[in-house]
């Protein structure tokens, strides 16, 4: 992956169930797509909701990401195309729930997923966003070996930060182990209802502890976000003028600030 420099793979991880994860990989992924960047969307939990959302049928998901981790499938030969322009998703299927058993007695356990991807052209798209099963299990570990840096959308509610410790203690030993370039590339705050006082307290607390790793734009809690997924389709496409819609635009042209400033 070193010699692709230009690709950039982001681990959208969260151990917590219902944060946002697979939101925030479509439509991030959409909205940088819009912008003109060329945007993979991996597809790394076996509930597949990405895949889903993404449009793609199963019945038409023939070869997965299980293939491609635990079969060597090159990833060309699983990746689809979406209803929107410069997205593809590589999907998945319930056959990765029985991946992390599998994984369990392969000697490269943790590093499957990052040999799949050095084998394969990664050059063709800008962004890979692999979208991590909602535990810190064998492949979201995968994830992280093989991402340059990994985006935590963070829930605005109670325990929220705890939970966050635990995923960074695992970042780090994934640093310290496997993948010693990983970074942070920040946390998100999604389903905020600035009226909440909670999420108002979550947010101070996560920019004290956090600082400039937490992005400015905050996700709200929206109807139309949460009905997009329905409709197969990304909040860009559903309702281009929802609040949703700005809050993912908005976090796609931070993020992309924050790159050029750290070229």
């Amino acid at each position: 992956m070193s010699d692709r420099p230009h690709t950039r793979i982001l681990a959208v991880a969260n151990q917590k169930g219902g944060v946002g994860k697979t939101t925030t990989a479509i439509n991030l992924g959409a909205s940088l797509a819009e912008a003109g960047r060329r945007v993979l969307v991996m597809d790394l939990d076996p509930q597949g909701n990405a895949s889903t959302g993404l449009g793609v049928d199963p019945a038409a998901r023939d070869l997965t990401t299980y293939d491609l981790i635990l079969d060597g499938v090159p990833l060309s030969e699983i990746v689809l195309p979406t209803s929107v322009e410069r997205l593809e998703i590589a999907p998945a299927t319930t056959d990765l729930s029985s991946a992390d058993v599998e994984l369990v007695s392969h000697e490269k356990r943790v590093f499957l997923l990052k040999d799949a991807l050095a084998q394969d052209g990664l050059a063709h798209w800008d962004y890979v966003l692999i979208d991590c099963p909602p535990s810190l299990n064998l492949l979201t570990i995968n994830a992280m070996v093989a991402a340059h840096a990994v985006l935590v959308p963070l829930q605005a509610e109670f325990y929220a930060l705890e939970g966050l410790s635990q995923l960074m203690r695992t970042l780090r030993e994934v640093r310290q182990t496997a993948n010693p370039g990983l970074r942070i590339e920040g946390v998100v705050l999604t389903m905020y209802d600035k009226r909440n006082n909670l999420c108002q307290q979550v947010e101070q607390d996560a920019r004290e502890t956090l600082g400039d790793l937490v992005f400015r734009t905050r996700v709200p809690r929206n109807v139309r976000l949460s009905e997009a997924p329905s409709y197969a389709i990304p909040i860009l496409q559903y309702d281009s003028g929802s609040l949703g819609s700005m809050a993912y635009r908005n976090l796609a042209r931070e993020m992309l600030n924050r790159q050029l400033s750290h070229a």
